[in-house]
């Protein structure tokens, strides 16, 4: 019995190390392709072409982009702390990274009689984690920019880290509200709680627009990438770092912007979730992988529907002032995202009262 249940982890061990492997690969891939997706989204809007030289339509200008930050000369400032210099870009890929491991992305698969799940992992306080590791990225901002040496960059992080930490507290709030409903913090139980097709942004119309505000800062997207201002700092916090360096922190912003719209696709909009469709009886009828398989294309069909949102509006919403970010922040979304949490446990609690 102990060698059946060690073999058993074995395998556990196995699938839990090739799915990382999968989704790792898949998270870098989408980071290549939104950079030439955000190009042709900007070309359209700007009635141009967009890349089109290396390969057909440009298809291969990812490619290109990377081979490109893999053969630059390699600048180290001799002023710089080298040891930070050189953690500042890793720590913000390894936290980019490090938000999809309790994604769900489908409910399972039936390979030779066993049920895969394509979740890392499905622990009981996964949106806690995800906020955890969140935190943490704004270390890799922070590091880099003062390790740089150089005044533009630390004024940049300074801003970057300001900026996280303020609309965090409101993303939070908004969550908190989410959570009086479900009952959990599982990304898991919360999707198949949607599985009847009653999506969360259905009853938290708010919460969802807070939580997408605060994503776009989150990522430091437009409009609110005052720590990549170019006309006030020069370039932002990265303006010292050459080659891949420069690649991990522009790569870590676009992996996040993949893993923030697959946690509000996952928490508001059903996850993997089939609209208009009854994923039991599709299962039963047509089998389980066929269902899987369904399931990933619906929430990944989900997660570009965001990142398209996130390029539109880049390409459409002129950056604000710092002082109007800071405003929005405080004066504004924390206050709503209070008003909102309290509406949301009266509700509630009248809901509970009424089935006593």
């Amino acid at each position: 019995m102990t060698l059946t249940l060690l073999a058993i982890d074995w395998f556990l061990l196995l699938e839990k190390c090739i799915l990382i492997l999968i989704i790792i690969s898949i998270s870098l891939l989408v980071a290549m392709y939104e950079t030439y997706a955000e190009r042709k989204v900007a070309a359209f809007m700007q009635d141009r072409r967009g890349p089109n030289r290396a390969g057909p339509g440009g298809i291969l200008q990812p490619l290109a982009d990377g081979l490109k930050l893999f053969m630059k000369e390699e600048i180290i400032p001799l002023n710089s702390n080298r040891f930070l210099f050189v953690l500042g870009p890793g720590l913000a890929m390894l936290t980019a990274m490090m938000t999809s491991a309790v994604v769900p992305w489908s409910s399972h698969f039936v390979i030779g009689g066993r049920e895969v799940s394509l979740q890392i992992a499905d622990v009981n306080i996964g949106i806690l984690y995800i906020f955890g590791v969140v935190s943490m990225g704004v270390y890799g901002i922070m590091i880099g920019g003062w390790a740089s040496n150089n005044k533009f960059s630390l004024l940049a992080a300074i801003r970057g880290a300001s900026q996280i930490i303020s609309y965090e507290l409101a993303m939070g709030l908004s969550i908190i509200a989410l959570l009086m409903i479900t009952g959990t913090l599982s990304l898991k139980t919360i999707v198949e709680q949607q599985q009847t097709g009653h999506y969360f942004v259905l009853v938290q119309p708010l919460g969802f627009l807070i939580f997408l505000i605060c994503a776009f800062a989150e990522c430091n997207r437009t409009p609110f990438d005052l720590s990549e201002a170019e006309n006030e700092l020069n370039f932002g916090y990265h303006q010292e770092y050459s080659s891949m360096k420069l690649g991990f922190y522009l790569f870590a912003e676009y992996v996040n912007m993949f893993i923030s719209s697959a946690v509000m696709a996952t928490i508001f909009w059903g996850g993997y979730d089939i609209p208009l469709l009854n994923d039991t009886h599709f299962g039963e009828a047509h089998g389980q992988n066929l269902l899987a398989i369904l399931q990933v294309l619906s929430l990944f069909l989900k997660v570009c529907i965001f990142i398209f949102f996130f390029m539109w509006v880049r390409w459409t919403i002129p950056r604000f002032r710092y002082d109007q970010l800071m405003k929005l922040g405080w004066k504004t979304l924390i206050p709503l995202a209070i008003v909102n949490m309290l509406v949301t446990g009266f509700v509630v609690l009248y809901h509970q009262i009424g089935h006593l």
